[in-house]
Order: C-alpha cells, then sequence, then structure tokens
C-alpha cells in the first residue's frame, strides 16, 4: 500500500475534532485505501484496535445495516466502553438515510467519524441539512502525475520523466491500473468497468433513470468535446440529428448527474475584465483522461484537450477555483485563483509556427496585472521566460512546488 500523504497528512489533521470527516471523488480513485491509511495512522498515534471500527458499505458483509436505525444499533453495540471511538463509514451512500445515522453519532456518542461517498450531488444536499458547520470535505482524484511516478517506481518499469508523461497521458491515474503492467487493452478494460459501475450504480439505479442510451449518448458527446465550449442546446440539437428528441433542461440534468458522480467537472468561463462569471458556453472536463480514451480510443488529435485536462485536475487538486478566462478577441485556457493566488495559463502541445507563438503569448501579454503567467507545452523550447511569461513542459509544471 503506497501512502498518498497529501491527502493522509490534510485529514489527520483533524483527527479527534468534533467535525465529521468527509471523502468524496470518483469511484476507485483510492478513497478506501486512504481510509486504511487513516486507520493506521490512528494506530500510530496510539488508538486501541477495539476502539477503531471500520464498515465497507459496498461489501454485502454489511448488507443487513444498511438503514440508519439497523447501522446506529449496530455502531451502538460496539462503541468503546471508555473514550472516544473511531468510525470510518466507506461508501456511506449506499446507507438509507445515512446521514440520520452519522448525525445520532454526532449527538448520542463520544465518536471521531469518517466518511466516503462517490455522490457529491446526494451528500451536500444531505450534508448541509443535518451537518452544518460540523464537518470537513476533501475532494479525492486518481493519482497525480506525481504519485503516479511513485506507483511506477514501485510496480513498474519507470522511464525518464517525459516518456512516463505520454504513458500517464494514455493510461491516466487510476491507482488500479498502475499495480501492474497493463496492456492498453487491459488498462482501459478496467476503465470500462469503473465507468459502467459509476452510471448504473450512482446514476441510473440511483435516479431511476429509463432512457440510459440517451444520458450515454451525452456522456459520448461531453467526452468528445473535451476542451471545447457547448451548451446543452448543442448537445440537444445533436440528439435530434440522430432523431433522439431530448429538451436542454434533461440535458442539464443530466449534465449535473454526471457531475455529482465525479466523472465530469464543469467549468466556467470568466471575463477577465469584467470580472464576472459567465453563465454560458462552458466546457467539461473528465475525471481522468483514461476514462475518454476507454469509451472512444486513442486518437492523435485528442491529446492538446486531455494536456488541458490534466492541468486542470492537477490545479482541482491544490485547491484552485478554475475558470477559462475570456479576454476581448479571445480566450485564456486557465484562470486559477485560490484565496489571494491566481495563476493565468495557456497550454500547447508544440509551438512551430510564430503566428501560434503569438497567439498563446499575447493573450497572456494582453492582461496587465502582476499575477504568475505560464505557458505550457510537450515539445522542444530553448529559454524559459518571455517578458515575464514564464514557459515549461506539461510534466515539470505538474511536479512543480511553485503554485
Amino acid at each position: 500500500m503506497i501512502l498518498r500523504p497529501t491527502y493522509v497528512e490534510k485529514i489527520m489533521a483533524y483527527a479527534g475534532t468534533p467535525f465529521v470527516k468527509i471523502l468524496s471523488g470518483v469511484r476507485r480513485s483510492g478513497k478506501s485505501t486512504i481510509l486504511k491509511m487513516i486507520a493506521a495512522g490512528l494506530r500510530e498515534r496510539g488508538i486501541a484496535e477495539n476502539k477503531i471500527i471500520a464498515y465497507n458499505f459496498d461489501s454485502l458483509e454489511h448488507e443487513e445495516i444498511k438503514t440508519a436505525k439497523r447501522l446506529y444499533d449496530e455502531v451502538k453495540r460496539r462503541l468503546s466502553k471508555g473514550g472516544k471511538t473511531y468510525l470510518l463509514l466507506d461508501e456511506i451512500q449506499e446507507v438509507k438515510d445515512w446521514e440520520n445515522a452519522v448525525n445520532s453519532f454526532m449527538t448520542d456518542f463520544d465518536a471521531d467519524i469518517y466518511v466516503t461517498g462517490s455522490n457529491s450531488r446526494m451528500m451536500s444536499s444531505e450534508i448541509s441539512t443535518y451537518l452544518t458547520g460540523r464537518y470537513v470535505q476533501f475532494r479525492v482524484f486518481p493519482l497525480s502525475f506525481g504519485e503516479y511516478l511513485i506507483f511506477r517506481e514501485e510496480y513498474g518499469s519507470a522511464s525518464n520523466l517525459h516518456a512516463e508523461f505520454a504513458r500517464y497521458l494514455r493510461f491516466g491515474g487510476f491507482p488500479a491500473i498502475h499495480l501492474q503492467e497493463y496492456s492498453a487493452d487491459e488498462a482501459y478494460t478496467i476503465i470500462k468497468d469503473i465507468y459502467n459501475s459509476t452510471i448504473f450504480t450512482d446514476i441510473v439505479k440511483r435516479n431511476q433513470i429509463r432512457k440510459v442510451d440517451q444520458l450515454e449518448r451525452i456522456v459520448r458527446f461531453a467526452l468528445d468535446n473535451i476542451g471545447r465550449t457547448f451548451s446543452a442546446a448543442a448537445i440537444s440539437k445533436y440528439l435530434k440529428s440522430e432523431n433522439r428528441a431530448i429538451d436542454n433542461e434533461t440535458v442539464y440534468s443530466y449534465l449535473s448527474k454526471l457531475e455529482g458522480a465525479f466523472l465530469l467537472h464543469r467549468c466556467s468561463r470568466y471575463d477577465i475584465q469584467g470580472k464576472e462569471i459567465l453563465k454560458t458556453q462552458e466546457k467539461f472536463f473528465v475525471c481522468d483522461p483514461a476514462m475518454r480514451y476507454s469509451m472512444l480510443g486513442y486518437t492523435s488529435d485528442s491529446v492538446a484537450a486531455m494536456l488541458e485536462n490534466i492541468v486542470y485536475l492537477e490545479l482541482l487538486r491544490r485547491g484552485y477555483e478554475v475558470n477559462i478566462g475570456q479576454i476581448p478577441g479571445g480566450e485564456i485556457d486557465f484562470v486559477a485563483t485560490r484565496q489571494e493566488n491566481k495563476l493565468y495559463i495557456q497550454i500547447a502541445q508544440k509551438i512551430d509556427k510564430p503566428e501560434t507563438d503569438a497567439h498563446e503569448y499575447e493573450r497572456l501579454l494582453s492582461i496587465r496585472d502582476n499575477y504568475p503567467k505560464y505557458v505550457l507545452r510537450t515539445d522542444a523550447f530553448a529559454g524559459g521566460n518571455h517578458e515575464g511569461i514564464k514557459t515549461m513542459h506539461v510534466a515539470d509544471f505538474l511536479l512543480s512546488n511553485e503554485f
């Protein structure tokens, strides 16, 4: 079990505090393993084994306690007789009315509670109702490029940095496919299983969706348009061209459910001059590049979009709020904000023409402030600074500690 200290250290900082610690993220991103790491961390702090109670509600082992009352009675029976009990509840959304149980644990017991969930829409609404001001939430993503390299050193045969980045671009960061050497077909078979379990368990079954084919066509449209702005109306028009009528509200509903299951991430446009979020023509990014390739296949013309996708996810991992920058006559790929910090980023697979070079740099130069500006690329280049704009290889940026 390879440690993921970025998450463990942040979560363990709240150990023993009167807050429910909530780990949320797409299925198979590593939440369950991180929960085991937290249990190990508690033991290292001297917590006795009988005071740590763990349940995985994806397992049939706990099928009989998947209601709030039965879970409450089970935990009450196993509570430590003296001192605090540490509860680790994995995939809590599988428990009917789970929020009632967790709220009661907070009220009735001396308990330190950690939960994981794979559906943000369900959890956020119920958390806000029952646990207002009494929880801290942590987003768990598939492996970052830095974490991927650690896995490759442990389980694979790591090559040079840029070759490994090319592999990461195609195979993504789901931990399960980096525990041994898999072919592309084998890896994408695993990813398809993650996709299917997410679609049918977290979306179709939970929301009682009848038109599954319609939902999957929307997923495919979104995956095929990663890095491009589009609207619900564009999807509706596309489906109508295939003789599958659907209204805009239904499209928005499906997109929201896909976001809720962490398959897609919505990125809004931000008017840099007007300093306001624009509500139309958003972009969507996928939870992991391998998800797109497993569904649509790998094509060389998709690489530029996947580069944006990888940088976008890394910014989210580091706690940035990310938007597409809108300026007169064009866009900045990303405007990333975290408290008082701000970054402007342009991403290019390669810059092989003077007009491309001007396009990437001039847009950043048109922004008249002193926040850091980056051009990220994957080809060879000379020099690292152009009028205050830093040029970096995407792989180096992902491993950098400067942002």
